[in-house]
């Protein structure tokens, strides 16, 4: 107990933070795109009444269901710690970022919950067009929940529309301009076809794997082909944001990019870093592989470009540079891989051999869990990069922690690890289980029947 006792309360109080929210912020983000994805072959089924497009997304709104119940578990352990360790910082902005968090609850959960019924349990007691509205109701609230938790988290990145009074507490002023602030309309783009990228290599890679094994082999095609269409149109599109992202986060939090660069004294013309090791005693790269000019021409469009570097920065004002530098090239690779993916795809797919090719597949098949790995990539470098700020500019990390002795907060650190553990184990293992079961193929309509490698055939009368 000594030794828990005389550890850091503010850097444990991050760790779980940063435990719980890595955990939480894998599930929403598959449920966003999984519930979209489901609107469209639920879609599918009414206009084309298809039996594998209902099979399809009868397994899949299973595995919806269990995925929304685990980021719902996650997301209230997570909003506790703003009252176990970080009361300050709920104290002081709990006038702007309280309300956003009650928005959430009140357009997006209460949504969600009412109409996740009709899409777990409706089919047979609702009609077919009143079971597609709930999907597309369920689907538009969890954009609603993205909306107001990316609206108050960046919020933290950009305040404004705020005013600080004598007593230090925040108090709004406009909330237009507290919602919609400078890189929320950024950040909200970026994390949604984020989340649709991640559900759609997911599907693409089950839909591969059944293939592969030659079983479900008809509903293995209807997954994979609708993965690589969102892989070819939005995986170039997140590029595209993601540049957008970057020049706001350049105007608005310069260290952060000179962090993600490794950029310590390089002002104009500034080369691409592809990989290094960061240096922060010596304030240098180590090993560094680089293109000459070409960060410049990336973060500004111009070649001389004027960029920020970190040494113009205090120390005690610069983000941990390492995990922000690798994160960053984590999440970018995946993304260039995806639009590669793209790229074979759409070749396979004139030459007519798409579902054929087997290193295709095995390619697909790997790819499975990236969307979740860039995900993570993506907020580590957001919010380890918004360090030593827990609020850009206004409150300091070290200023908003509650004042919890360390051994206490270790101590719940390491239940939470084994009860997340337990939790969330057994979830994915029964998700997975879903997965290797899949589609039942039982409940084909009368006078069809389906085997289980996916063909149809009459039924004998």
């Amino acid at each position: 107990m000594e030794f828990l006792g005389s550890l850091d309360p503010i850097l444990l109080a991050r760790i779980q933070f940063a435990f719980t929210v890595s955990f939480h912020i894998i599930f929403p983000a598959f449920t966003i795109g999984l519930a979209s994805w489901l609107a469209v072959v639920e879609g599918c089924w009414l206009k084309t009444k298809k039996p594998v497009y209902k099979e399809i997304y009868k397994l899949w709104v299973k595995i919806f269901a269990v995925a929304f119940g685990l980021g719902v578990v996650s997301g209230v352990v997570m909003s506790f710690q703003f009252g176990t360790n970080w009361s300050v910082f709920s104290d002081r902005t709990g006038n702007v970022l309280g309300p956003l968090l009650a928005y959430e609850v009140l357009t997006a959960f209460f949504l969600e919950g009412s109409f996740l019924g009709i899409m777990l349990f409706g089919w047979g007691r609702v009609s077919d067009k009143m079971h597609f509205v709930s999907t597309v109701v369920v689907a538009i609230g969890t954009l609603f929940s993205a909306f107001w938790i990316l609206a108050a988290n960046s919020w933290m990145h950009t305040p404004q529309g705020f005013e600080m009074r004598s007593d230090g507490i925040l108090y709004p002023l406009n909330w237009l301009e507290i919602i919609f602030n400078p890189s929320f309309p950024y950040r909200f783009s970026h994390m949604v076809t984020g989340a649709y990228l991640t559900t759609a290599f997911t599907v693409g890679g089950i839909g591969a794997w059944y293939i592969w094994r030659k079983k479900f082999k008809a509903h293995g095609k209807v997954m994979l082909g609708m993965a690589m269409i969102m892989a070819v149109l939005v995986a170039p599109l997140q590029l595209f944001i993601g540049d957008l992202h970057g020049l706001n986060t350049l105007k608005h939090q310069p260290v952060k990019i000179a962090a993600m660069e490794g950029n310590w004294e390089h002002e104009r013309s500034m080369p691409l870093t592809v990989f290094a090791i960061p240096d922060e005693e010596a304030e240098t790269n180590h090993m560094a592989l680089e293109i000459p000019k070409l960060g410049s021409f990336v973060l500004t469009h111009d070649w001389e470009g004027e960029v920020p570097t970190l040494k113009e920065f205090a120390k005690e004002d610069r983000p941990p540079v390492i995990p922000v530098f690798y994160a960053f090239r984590v999440m970018v690779s995946i993304g260039m891989l995806m639009i590669l993916t793209g790229v074979f795809a759409l070749i396979l797919h004139f030459r007519k051999k798409l579902f054929e090719t087997k290193w295709f597949l095995l390619w697909c098949m790997a790819l499975t869990p990236s969307g979740f790995i860039a995900i993570l990539a993506g907020w580590f470098v957001t919010e380890i990069g918004r360090q030593p700020w827990v609020a850009y500019g206004i409150i300091r990390t070290s200023e908003a922690a509650s004042p919890v002795l360390g051994e206490y907060v270790a101590l719940s650190l390491m239940a939470f690890i084994v009860a997340y553990t337990i939790i969330f184990g057994s979830g994915t293992y029964y998700i997975l289980k879903l997965l290797a079961k899949g589609p039942n193929v039982d409940e084909a309509p009368l006078g069809v029947h389906q085997k289980k490698d996916g063909k149809l055939k009459e039924a004998k009368t």
